[in-house]
């Protein structure tokens, strides 16, 4: 989409100029690492930015977070452990306060801050377009009381009218498991599911889904 940061108040040109040139460089990046993620499946290179295409290309966002410092963490959360609804995410923490924590082995582990690096997390999309090789990281921020936390975030994700779906040549090594396929599905109408259940199992949300899309498959017959 269109860059909509002269829109936002309260911020100067200098500061305007860094994060525009900020976001080109990550978006660069972005579909970089979506190349190198085509080559560990097998995939030709440029397989996932086109998936990811639709009508109008892939969107691309970012977002600044604030956690300030909490006298009682004990008592809220900073941010509910969720999956992300789309494709691949390159963070920026800060590099001081700590506070982002991920999901593994039923166990939460700590990403500690490390200065002048990115970390990158796949969302949702790539684990139905990989077919559950690659799987969507589920994740939560803490509250802390030992200062203010910032994080950057950018969003690179597929268009509204991308159709989403398991890539064929995926699905033809696992030929055996063709019946375990992720749904096929428009990105948009994923993530009208995604914003009421955003803090729930992702699982539920692709079943639904893939019912749906039986149902659109097998017509009703009419005398």
């Amino acid at each position: 989409p269109e860059s909509n940061m002269c829109e936002i108040p309260d911020l100067d040109d200098k500061y305007r100029k860094a994060m525009k040139e900020f976001a080109v460089g990550i978006e660069k990046l972005a579909e970089r690492l979506l190349d190198l993620l085509c080559e560990n499946l097998g995939l030709e290179k440029g397989y996932l930015k086109k998936a990811f295409c639709g009508s109008k290309g892939p969107t691309f966002g970012t977002k600044v977070s604030n956690y300030p410092p909490c006298p009682r963490p004990e008592l809220i959360k900073g941010l509910r452990a969720h999956t992300d609804a789309g494709g691949i995410i390159l963070l920026f923490q800060d590099d001081r306060v700590s506070g982002l924590q991920l999901l593994k082995d039923g166990q939460w582990i700590d990403v500690p801050p490390m200065r002048h690096s990115i970390v990158v997390n796949l969302g949702d999309q790539l684990e139905v377009i990989s077919n559950g090789k690659y799987k969507s990281v589920m994740h939560r921020v803490l509250a802390r009381t030992d200062g203010n936390r910032m994080s950057i975030a950018s969003f690179y994700n597929p268009g509204s009218d991308a159709v989403i779906f398991p890539a064929p040549s995926l699905l033809e090594k696992e030929a055996e498991r063709k019946n375990e396929a992720y749904p096929k599905f428009v990105f948009e109408d994923y993530l009208k599911l995604y914003v009421g259940q955003k803090f729930q199992a992702k699982e539920p949300r692709f079943e639904a889904l893939k019912d749906l899309e039986n149902v659109s498959a097998h017509p009703i017959l009419t005398s």
